[in-house]
């Protein structure tokens, strides 16, 4: 019998990463734990299923007689009973972006962080569009690196978002630019300690070269010392909106400007030219220009693309305005520093929608950030009383509670005054009510147009 390729969830990725095994005359295995998937609704997806088996529920060892490889998806946690299987069988796991790499002909830009890669992935799309025409932009970001790699070509440009799940299990990925944000805790429900949380986005730059670049965020101490340290083989290249930096990007009197190996400072462009608001979103920028620049972008072409960029879906989205009263969609905002972030950035009170899925964050910052900005919060989800109680503690007492996100819009709509601003930043994820943040920040836009 032939070999085979197995692939581990049957989600958009798993499907994408098939897909492309199947197009490379490839047999492959495409397995899910879950018993109540539609397998006649999967195999309808694919144009060829001669070389496809599916297989749900408890996978056993006997299932891997032929299997020589695993690609997992992002969502599948590392310690899902399955995994044991294939390890007793020693069969190597990679992740999706691996497998992509694999068959990328072009030049490969790859960003991770806690918050800030949707927009920061987006902008630099963008970017790298105006000098070269074949980029795609992929990742968490929506569209499945296999989906595309296999159309690049040796001047294409893949502008990668990537997150802790998709570089747990990475080999010679190697990107010629990655940038890190910013690291703050997040999915330590997953990672378990921060110390593996920060080893694993480090990981991004364990393959990169001299010849290589990482973008990395002063401001983050773990990631100044990490870029001053001998662990990281690529050059550095900092960014900064609280420091003038000898060499870096930075913010200063209003402007992005730039200084490197001692020539005079360069303003790159006001950050009065720029549509998306906060001091967050200055740093995303920022990250994004260093990235044009390390590849070669004309300044001319990145500033175009940085005035003409739009806000993210989802991400410090403007929805509408209604009797004197804004409303925004963060809903991309699922933990607390992601949504003290947003907070920042309103221009008004706030009446704030919060809660969701518990991944076991802490939410002490983010209700300090509460004081003097935020009128009224409302909870939604699992972690309403968790976040309740902390805010008692913090002596916060103005919070509500909803049943549905639908009765939430309600609330804040019945309490808010002119001027104020309505926003759905959650500090959580979403699967406890919803599909996922697309699909509670969709909803939130339906109701809110519904008022």
């Amino acid at each position: 019998m032939a070999d085979r390729i197995m692939v581990a969830g049957a989600g958009k990725s798993g499907i994408a990463a098939a897909k492309m095994l199947l197009q490379l005359g490839g047999d492959v295995l495409l397995y899910d734990s879950n018993v109540n998937i539609n397998v006649e609704k999967i195999k309808d997806s694919f144009p060829e299923t001669r070389q496809l088996l599916i297989k749900t529920g408890e996978l056993k060892k006997n299932d891997l007689n032929t299997v020589t490889l695993c690609i997992i998806s992002p969502g599948i946690d590392l310690e899902a009973p399955f995994v044991k299987v294939l390890d007793q069988a020693q069969i190597p796991i990679w992740s999706e972006i691996q497998l992509a790499f694999q068959k990328d002909k072009g030049q490969l830009v790859a960003i991770t962080g806690t918050n800030g890669k949707t927009t920061t992935t987006a902008l630099t799309g963008a970017i790298m569009e105006k000098k070269y025409p074949g980029t795609f932009v992929v990742g968490n970001i929506g569209v499945p690196y296999t989906e595309t790699c296999l159309q690049t070509n040796e001047t294409s440009v893949t502008v990668l978002e990537t997150s802790s799940f998709q570089l747990e299990t990475i080999s010679d990925f190697r990107p010629h630019v990655s940038a890190i944000l910013n690291i703050t805790p997040d999915h330590l429900n997953r990672h378990h300690t921060m110390e593996k949380y920060i080893a694993i986005k480090e990981s991004i730059t364990m393959n990169q070269t001299e010849k290589d670049f990482c973008v990395l965020n002063y401001d983050d101490p773990v990631l100044r010392e990490f870029g001053q340290s001998d662990a990281l083989k690529a050059k550095t290249v900092f960014f900064s909106s609280r420091h003038i930096l000898e060499e870096g990007y930075y913010l200063k009197e209003g402007n992005i400007c730039r200084k490197f190996k001692g020539v005079s400072e360069e303003v790159i462009m006001p950050t009065g030219d720029l549509t998306i608001i906060g001091q967050h979103n200055y740093e995303n920028a920022m990250a994004a220009i260093a990235m044009g620049f390390c590849m070669d972008v004309p300044k001319e072409q990145i500033c175009a693309a940085c005035r003409e960029f739009t806000a993210v879906e989802h991400r410090i989205e403007f929805v509408r305005e209604r009797t004197g009263v804004k409303y925004y969609n963060d809903s991309k905002g699922t933990n607390p520093d992601a949504s003290i972030k947003a907070v920042q950035a309103m221009p008004g009170p706030i009446l704030l929608i919060g809660g969701g899925y518990d991944k076991h964050s802490t939410y002490d910052e983010w209700i300090d950030e509460f004081d003097g900005r935020v009128k009224y919060l409302v909870l939604i989800g699992e972690t309403r009383d968790a976040i309740a109680e902390c805010c008692r503690k913090h002596g916060f007492d103005n919070v509500m509670y909803a049943e549905s996100l639908e009765e939430a819009v309600k609330v804040c709509a019945s309490y808010a005054e002119m001027g104020d601003c309505v926003l759905l930043s959650p500090a959580c994820a979403s699967w406890d009510m919803f599909k996922n943040y697309e699909e509670r920040g969709t909803l939130f836009k339906k109701y809110v147009n519904e008022l």
